[in-house]
């Protein structure tokens, strides 16, 4: 072997050793997180998302939303219909979240900053599990910090403090998809009330005559104005004009678990013909409903065996009593208003 040829094999050989020891001590450097997404591949996964999964303070989920028959459903409302909207935001939300700087990795400071493990009795974080193509991913998220959260990959020790923050329900009644119906104030042709104790009445809106103002036919009327008495005047008698465009349910419930013994009914006819009723009951502080409709097979079929949970205001606008409905008694004759009592000021 020649001289040259020795030197130039001698050279190659110290290059090679010097590029292996270099790039052996950049991999053995701490790599600065600043920037990285908290779960990498979870962008590109969106689509392929088939469940996502919540729980605190449990060792199983406390509410699971999945894809089952091509729709998203709440698992634990026997499959009621998801909100969507609130899927995606936190899909996007944690697709997002970006670390802003690795914080502790020893599990006794955990509760501190509400990664600990989600099962423990009180924990302050939750954790959100998702059931993609390319497999699960899972994320404890912590208290908030800053414009985010603390946060930490399930199954590994380090947390981190990430933007932007992440909110999200863990009860399943929250997941639920709350719109219930969608009329118009201007489609409703009378209301029946019978209540569960008190007398039925009839809200009725009068027909406009030939030739008279579109105004008119919004002048409501009532039935079964009692011997004595005068029916309050039509825009007291008129239903809420938002009331049944934007009835919403704050939980939903099989019906056999409600108790409708004693029950409310109104019976909503609109000008297509279609009718819906609405059965009514109060248990404790919560207000219950069903519903069941004439025409509309879509209502029917997410309201069948299904009892609604709705805020008392909605509750009470819809089996409005007898009395509201009717002007205030005159008082007898001759006898006068009773003057407010006035407190006797006292001395110094």
């Amino acid at each position: 072997m020649s001289r040259q040829r020795f030197i130039s094999l001698l050279l190659a050989a110290v290059l090679a050793i010097s590029g292996a020891l270099y790039l052996s001590t950049q991999r053995n450097l701490p790599r600065d997180p600043h920037g990285m997404p908290l779960l990498p591949s979870l962008a590109g996964e969106l689509n392929t998302v088939t469940a996502v999964s919540v729980r605190r303070a449990s060792a199983t989920p406390t509410a699971t939303v999945h894809l089952k028959g091509g729709r998203w459903s709440v698992a634990e409302r026997a499959d009621y219909p998801a909100d969507v909207s609130k899927l995606r935001n936190l899909m996007l939300a944690l697709s997002d979240a970006k670390i802003v700087e690795e914080k502790t990795s020893n599990p006794a400071s955990f509760p501190i900053i509400g990664v600990e493990d989600p099962s423990s009795p009180g924990a302050a974080g939750a954790e959100v599990s998702i059931t993609a193509q390319d497999g699960a991913h899972a994320v404890i998220v912590g208290k908030p910090v800053g414009a985010g959260n603390f946060a930490r990959r399930k199954g590994e020790d380090t947390s981190y403090s990430i933007e932007p923050g992440i909110s999200f329900e863990t009860e399943p009644r929250f997941w639920i998809e709350s719109k219930l119906t969608d009329i118009p104030a201007a489609k409703i042709q009378s209301i029946e009330v019978r209540p569960a104790s008190g007398p039925a009445y009839t809200v009725r809106r009068a027909a406009a005559a030939p030739g008279e103002a579109v105004a008119a036919a919004d002048t409501f009327t009532l039935d079964g104005v009692p011997p004595g008495r005068k029916a309050a005047d039509s825009a007291a008698l008129a239903p809420s004009p938002t009331l049944f465009s934007g009835l919403t349910a704050d939980d939903v419930m099989p019906v056999g678990d409600i108790d409708f013994s004693k029950l409310n009914v109104a019976t909503v006819t609109l000008s297509d013909g279609n009718v819906i009723t609405i059965t009514g009951a109060a248990s404790g502080e919560k207000h219950w409903v069903q519903l069941r409709s004439s025409k509309d097979a879509a209502l029917d079929a997410k309201a069948a065996g299904r009892a609604f949970e709705i805020a008392p205001y909605q509750y009470d606008a819809i089996f409005r009593p007898e009395e509201q409905m009717l002007a205030p008694k005159p008082l007898p004759p001759g006898k006068p208003k009773t003057p407010p009592t006035k407190k006797p000021v006292p001395s110094h």
